[in-house]
């Protein structure tokens, strides 16, 4: 890990910004970051051991301190909206390590997420940047259009081509970001190219609640078998599972790259589609999805026929272990195999940091029976997924996510439990580059399987011979 001499002001920051000549604008007048947030830094450093993208960059304007100082010099016309400042906003992997770290509470969240829009509005990225966040958020909210790209997969990946792609290493001289792209491409299986759990899926015995469950984007195509998992456990759990059929993007992705406009559009159709539901709670078993649905009442603030009814969609709104840990279980939970199972959490940020969660999953992990959680060290250090940090910025990505498997193996675990699609394929990817086979699974499947009785063994090679048989 390089360190770097950290700076009494920022006069060494902004004296680096000199000589910038592209798109050297400043902040427009909607909604900039918010000086008085800003001020409430006291520059005390406690963010800088937190801060993945420091901790790997090791420069101080790849902190959050620094970014706040930047942040600062733009709104005072100290400091241009151009390529020497855009790159470090890009460099944030939106974790929110820093805001849990902070001691004078410093909302660092809220002054990412006004600066984002703005560098979407105001700076013009180059041609390939633009082309690429063209195609990522012209699809990956669109399981559909998702769909159509995805199924040659099985041919690609069956026939050869991806481990000639993959040896040649042409598509990395191309562009790092296109072959970050295609190194995170799991192995499909036909559940991916349909969603079948129905609209409504009835209590188990006595009915506890009326639940409405988000399948999600990426997740209902790259790892289907978690929304199935889930629908199970609540249903055993006496819940009414209702699954709109016309449910779409949570507007996660556009959210946390500031494409406000497409967020607060993707927000208003979930809204809408919820309310029609006429559910108790609206659950979510992705972490990345769940922090931007209880950030609704925010993102649409301004919206004068949304905002009061985006504040009681968030009162609904629960991550399924959140729920769970909250209304308990009830059916009854069996061993996993015959001799005690060795698990390790994988905290993901937006669960940890962004909505605050953490004891719910240990706690409902800790009930199956012969379970025995381990604790990795730097729990709290983000993976490099961030949404698609991994495409954008695939350098740190990898860094980070390599350093996270060490972490997760030097555990002794045999099943890695993680709670957020991103997570999962990023921790997948690097488990294969260092020659791991380690099973990664969610929360919900290792309970699934409890419910049920099923060996995990049995689960995961039936599980392996659904992707082969597609493939």
């Amino acid at each position: 890990m390089t360190q770097t001499t950290e700076p009494s002001s920022n006069l060494p920051i902004l004296s680096s910004l000199a000589g910038s000549t592209q798109g050297g604008t400043g902040f427009d007048a909607d909604h900039p970051p918010d000086p008085k947030l800003i001020d409430t830094c006291v520059h005390c450093g406690f963010c800088l051991a937190t801060c993945p993208s420091y901790r790997v960059m090791g420069t101080e304007m790849d902190s959050p301190r620094g970014r706040i100082y930047l942040m600062d010099a733009i709104n005072e016309g100290d400091a241009p909206l151009a390529t020497s400042t855009v790159q470090h906003f890009d460099s944030c992997l939106g974790c929110y390590a820093c805001v849990t770290t902070c001691p004078s509470g410093v909302q660092y969240n809220r002054l990412i997420e006004a600066t984002r829009p703005q560098i979407e509005r105001n700076y013009a990225r180059s041609l390939p940047d633009r082309l690429l966040r063209k195609l990522i958020f012209s699809v990956f909210p669109y399981p559909n259009r998702m769909r159509a790209l995805l199924r040659p997969l099985g041919v690609y990946q069956s026939s050869g081509l991806q481990r000639m792609v993959r040896s040649l290493g042409f598509l990395k001289q191309i562009s790092p970001q296109l072959a970050a792209m295609e190194s995170l491409l799991p192995r499909l299986s036909s559940q991916a190219f349909r969603d079948d759990l129905g609209e409504r899926i009835p209590a188990q015995g006595p009915q506890r609640y009326r639940v409405g469950m988000i399948l999600g984007c990426v997740q209902r195509l790259f790892n289907p078998e978690v929304n199935a998992a889930t629908a199970r456990v609540l249903s055993a759990n006496g819940c009414e599972v209702i699954i709109p059929p016309v449910q779409g993007c949570c507007g996660a992705l556009p959210h946390h790259q500031g494409q406000e406009a497409q967020a607060q559009t993707l927000a208003r159709q979930m809204i809408d589609t919820f309310e029609r539901a006429d559910v108790d709670y609206v659950l979510i078993n992705a972490s990345g999805c769940g922090h931007t649905l209880k950030e609704y009442g925010e993102l649409l603030k301004d919206d004068p026929q949304y905002q009061e009814r985006a504040i009681a969609f968030v009162k609904k709104v629960r991550d399924v272990q959140e729920f769970l840990a909250e209304v308990g279980l009830t059916a009854p939970l069996h061993p996993l195999q015959d001799e005690p199972l060795t698990l390790v959490y994988q905290d993901a940020c937006h669960m940890l940091h962004g909505q605050k969660i953490s004891l719910q999953p240990r706690q409902l992990l800790r009930k199956i029976p012969g379970v025995q959680l381990r604790e990795p060290i730097d729990a709290a250090l983000c993976c490099g997924s961030a949404g698609v940090y991994n495409i954008l910025q695939p350098e740190v990505s990898d860094e980070l996510g390599q350093q996270k498997v060490t972490n997760l193996l030097n555990t002794g675990a045999t099943v890695i439990a993680s709670a957020n699609i991103g997570c999962f394929v990023q921790i997948s990817k690097h488990l294969e580059r260092q020659g791991k086979v380690v099973p990664v699974l969610h929360p919900m499947q290792l309970l699934d399987y409890s419910h049920r009785g099923i060996a995990l063994q049995d689960a995961i090679a039936q599980q392996a011979h659904q992707q082969a048989a597609f493939n």
